[in-house]
């Protein structure tokens, strides 16, 4: 009989975006417009406890919590990382499936007992997804349709519906959990029936003929009386080559020849698709039955077998052969879709890159490689007033940043202290610019001074005080950026900080 995982993501969108990060203190929503008006998509836990949810004004959900955060909602997106997600629910079963656009359903026959059991499977699914930052709540059952009803409509995080008892678990549940159109659930509702245990005694051909035939087929479903298959995701198709020796290879030499040669038949595969690699694992399977294992990556899709050498043969002297290599596979696993170009005078092909950034591709592969993909980056300018928030860190060539420029009639220095550190000033009046100030016990006499120039807190994010930046430079020629937080109010004095140094 079969046996079907529903797992139910109520907050997806929130959680696909913030995860483990997300801000447990403060409201937040997504948004859409429709027709013209501004609607909340999604909500965290503490808006919704606010009575913000889902289809709800978002000038309305404004009045509830002025300290509302907003961001623009991505379906898009949120349906491209679901389908990421359900192929990485694979290590639970083979049949997996996004079900809908805050679910996925598994197909568990024959699984469960791999994991100690169908409650401890389901158990280690929320667990996984729970690390991540993704809230989840998992139902198991024998139909989809039922498993998918008790998933969202039940009352426990993790509910197993014992085999053949559906019906028992269904009968108390609204018959919106029956996947129906809001159409259908508002007439069935009207004519009294409100649960789906209500439609058990009714005919199914009076049900039809009044109710539609979506109502008997998704009854018939989820009790397990119609099929519904499970429509699995298709395997991602791996492109690799391998190498098996007669006998065991175990020099620096011999294993550097033949990765050399599974790069050129990989390589070779990748032209004729017009694919590039953008990640790819040596493995070096030992005699003694352990796997030695080298990635690397690149910033861009490449199929160049020499770069790509070059970058393996970093990694190569810290694998160990033991008493020597029966295997060696090689295997892109990830790769994008790149058009072939015209061959350079040495040869080579200088592919998807343009001839000012090939070299530059190059380098930041090698950097990468040895320091880390985070620690080779470039900053682009955001959208924000506040100094802090203005500049993003994204890879090196990444050419989807949003292309910003600086506003030269706003100076900004070229250093910026994370975070600000804390200044005692002395001025003349309580608006003017400083005259002196102490700075990690060194005292800094102002020259020059220009200013104020006033930034004030953006109102989709955390509030914070209203500054008043001035750039100074003190007698040796120093020239600083300092702000006032704050105003004066009453017995309330305002804080200076430093935020900056100018060239």
């Amino acid at each position: 009989m079969q046996r079907v995982l529903s797992l139910f993501l109520p907050r997806w969108p929130i959680d696909r975006r913030h995860g483990s990060s997300a801000p447990s203190d403060r409201p937040f929503v997504l948004a859409t417009s429709i027709a013209g008006r501004r609607i909340v998509t999604a909500a965290n836990a503490i808006a919704a406890g606010e009575g913000i949810a889902p289809g709800r004004s978002l000038s309305d959900a404004r009045a509830l919590r002025p300290d509302l955060q907003i961001a623009e909602a991505d379906f898009t997106g949120d349906a491209a990382a679901l389908t990421a997600l359900a192929r990485w629910c694979n290590r639970f079963s083979p049949f997996v499936s996004p079900c809908g656009v805050d679910g996925i359903a598994l197909d568990i026959t024959g699984c469960a007992h791999l994991f100690g059991g169908e409650a401890e499977l389901a158990e280690q699914a929320l667990e996984r997804l729970a690390r991540q930052g993704i809230e989840g709540r998992a139902a198991i059952a024998d139909s989809l349709g039922a498993a998918w009803a008790v998933s969202r409509f039940g009352s426990a995080v993790i509910a197993i519906v014992p085999r053949g008892e559906a019906r028992a678990a269904l009968a108390g549940l609204p018959v919106a959990a029956l996947r129906l159109e809001t159409e259908t659930v508002a007439l069935l509702i009207r004519l009294g029936l409100r649960h789906i245990g209500d439609l058990y005694a009714m005919p199914r051909a009076a049900l039809a003929a009044r109710c539609g035939e979506s109502v008997a087929l998704r009854l018939d479903e989820a009790l397990g009386l119609a099929p519904e298959p499970l429509s699995p995701l298709r395997p991602e198709q791996l492109r690799w080559s391998r190498r098996s020796f007669a006998e065991p290879i175990g020099t620096p030499e011999d294993i550097a020849a033949a990765t050399r040669e599974l790069l050129a038949s990989l390589c070779r595969r990748l032209a004729e698709e017009g694919m590039g690699a953008r990640q790819l694992t040596l493995a070096l399977y030992r005699v003694d039955g352990r796997v030695e294992e080298a990635r690397i990556g690149t910033a861009q899709p490449s199929r160049d077998a020499h770069h790509l050498w070059r970058l393996f043969e970093e990694r190569l002297p810290g694998l160990d052969p033991g008493l020597g290599l029966e295997d060696m596979v090689l295997t892109a696993n990830r790769v994008e879709r790149l058009a072939p170009t015209q061959l350079g005078f040495d040869g080579r092909e200088r592919i998807g890159l343009r001839h000012d950034t090939a070299d530059l591709a190059i380098l930041v592969d090698r950097l990468a490689n040895r320091l880390g993909v985070r620690a080779v980056a470039r900053p682009v300018v955001h959208q924000s007033y506040i100094p802090e928030r203005a500049v993003h860190f994204v890879p090196a060539l990444n050419r989807d940043a949003a292309k910003l420029a600086w506003d030269p009639e706003k100076p900004r220095p070229v250093r910026l202290l994370s975070p600000p550190e804390p200044v005692e000033v002395m001025a003349l009046l309580p608006d003017e610019p400083p005259v002196t100030f102490r700075w990690r016990r060194l005292i800094h006499r102002v020259h020059r001074a220009d200013g104020p120039e006033r930034i004030e807190g953006e109102w989709w994010q955390e509030r914070v005080a209203p500054r008043d930046y001035y750039r100074v430079e003190d007698l040796e020629g120093r020239r600083f950026w300092l702000y006032r937080a704050g105003l004066y109010q009453g017995q309330i004095m305002p804080r200076w900080f430093l935020h900056g140094f100018f060239a």
